[in-house]
This record gives structure tokens, sequence and C-alpha cells, in this order.
């Protein structure tokens, strides 16, 4: 194949020859690669600007989103559930210490405990050195703080009603084992303690304890409860019982017609361990009343009151 090349400016023409082969991979260059490129490059290009506006793409989007929008319901659900349960439990939490704390001020009240003494309304008094960092607590409103803080007060309450329990379970016992009372049913005191005329002699002699002049037969209770740690015959005593209270006080029941308790016995105070009689030193049924303390005998008077 011959071409011919004729320029603008010179005039001449100028031949050039091509082979076959050159001419038909020209032809195919131009007729064939060349538009498949193209259109290989105009695809991709719809497909890059088409693509966000396809249906089955904006489908595939819509369904995604509807799963995260369903997720994002469920989260919501039950984190309000969990939100109701907890302002449920606070309530109950808030109700229980307003009953324990009415019980407390109602058991101070029974107790007879002295003004001030355990007010069951007021914050217990509490102190000392600070160590470590502080707690950062949650804002206030913060259903889980308050949780936090109802619960340390309900522990604080425990506490308290656990030490008003011992407190008067002392008090019960010291009130139990202190000699205190009237230990017979009636009579008057006839001869009281210390120096008086020892009415056998007329001398002047130490009374070590207190005559309560009765009926023979008349009811002896212990004045507060404790072990029988003698119960017979004593010189000038008569028939007598003595008991221990082990908090140092020892009371001794003279004089007796007879006794109802035996050595080694406990016995509750009020309760029966004698009668009223003339036996031993005696001048006429009485009741020889006597008070020790560290084995000392001690005047009585104070711990025998009106409630005979």
């Amino acid at each position: 194949m011959q071409i011919l090349l004729i320029p603008e400016n010179t005039g001449k023409c100028q031949k050039t020859c091509l082979r076959h082969c050159y001419v038909i991979t020209l032809a195919v260059l131009l007729f064939l690669v060349v538009p498949l490129c193209v259109g290989a490059a105009a695809y991709r290009l719809t497909a890059v600007v088409d693509g966000p506006t396809n249906p089955e793409h904006l489908a595939q989007l819509s369904a995604e989103l509807e799963i995260q929008r369903r997720e994002i319901d469920e989260a919501r659900e039950r984190a309000e559930d969990h939100m109701n349960a907890l302002a449920l439990k606070l309530g109950k939490l808030q109700a229980q210490i307003m009953r324990v704390n009415a019980l407390g001020q109602r058991l101070t009240s029974v107790a007879g405990l002295d003004q001030g003494e355990f007010d069951f309304s007021e914050e217990p008094a509490l102190g000392g050195p600070e160590h470590g960092e502080a707690f950062a607590g949650a804002v206030a409103g913060d259903i889980t703080a308050q949780l936090d803080l109802l619960a340390l007060q309900v522990d604080e309450r425990f506490e308290e009603l656990a030490l008003l329990q011992s407190l008067l379970v002392d008090r019960q016992l010291q009130s139990a084992l202190t000699p205190e009372g009237w230990p017979v049913v009636g009579g008057y005191v006839s001869s009281r303690f210390g120096f008086r005329q020892d009415p056998f002699t007329g001398r002047r002699a130490f009374h070590s304890g207190v005559d309560i002049a009765n009926r023979s037969g008349a009811p002896v209770n212990a004045m507060a409860s404790g072990v029988v740690t003698y119960s017979g015959e004593m010189a000038g005593y008569g028939l007598m019982v003595e008991i221990s209270h082990g908090n140092g006080y020892t009371t001794r029941y003279a004089h007796t017609l007879a006794t109802t308790v035996k050595v080694g016995e406990k016995v509750e105070k009020g309760q029966k361990i004698a009668v009223v009689g003339s036996t031993g030193r005696s001048t006429g049924p009485h009741l020889h009343f006597e008070l020790l303390r560290d084995g000392k005998a001690v005047n009585p008077r104070r711990y025998l009151h009106a409630s005979r």
C-alpha cells in the first residue's frame, strides 16, 4: 500500500509504503481496541455516577438502617426497663428505711433511754482523719448514686439497731442482776442499817442489814437474778438463803421459816425463795435483808423502794 504525503508549505509530494501487517494492526487498534477501552471507561464511570441512585443499592442501605433502628429501639427499651426496675427498688428501700427508723424510735422510747443518749432520728456521730482518695460519687439525681447512698443508710441503721439491742440487753441484764425493789410481800422497816441498840443486850452494836417486820409465812422473793450459794442454818441468822448475783453483789435473807431453793440453783429476780419466820437470833417474825458488795456489807436503803 502506498500513502502520499503533501506538505502545505513546500508543495512537494512524499511517498510512503506500509506493509499489509501494519495496516491490519492499525485497523484493529482503531476499530476494535479503542472502542472497547472507551466502552469500559464509560461503564465504570456510569457505575460510579449511578451507584448511589441504584434501586438495589438504596434497598440494601434502607434494610441496614432498619436493622440499626430496631437495635436502637431495643436498647432503649432495655434501658427503660432497667431504670424502672432501679426506681422500683429505690422506692422499696426508702419504705424500708422509714419502717426501720420508726421501729428504732419506738424501741428507744419503750426502752426509756435518756434524751440524747440514743437518738435514732439523727445520723450517728462519726469522725476520724481522712486517708486515701475521696470517693467520687455520682451526680445528684442519679438513681445508682441514690441506691448506693440508701444502701449505706440501711447498713448504718442495722448497726444502730444492733447497738440499741446490745444496749437494751445490757440494761436488762444490769437490771436483773442489780438488787432493787422490795424482798417481801408487805411489811415495814423495823430496824435500819448501821449502829443501833442491840435488842438482846441493849449495848450499841453494828447492824449489817435491814429488818423488815412482817407476818410469819409471808413470801420472800429474790431481789435479783443469781445463783444460790447458801441455803440453811447459820449462827445468828437462823435459816438463811444467800444469793450471788455475779456482778459483785450478794444478798442474804435471814430468820426465814422455810426455804424453797437449794445451793447451786439458779433463781430469777422476783422468784420466791423462802417465807418469813423468826429463826435464829430474833425477837419476832421479820426478814433480815443484807446486801454485800465485793464481800462487804453496804447500806441497802437506796436499793429498797416502794415497789412492794
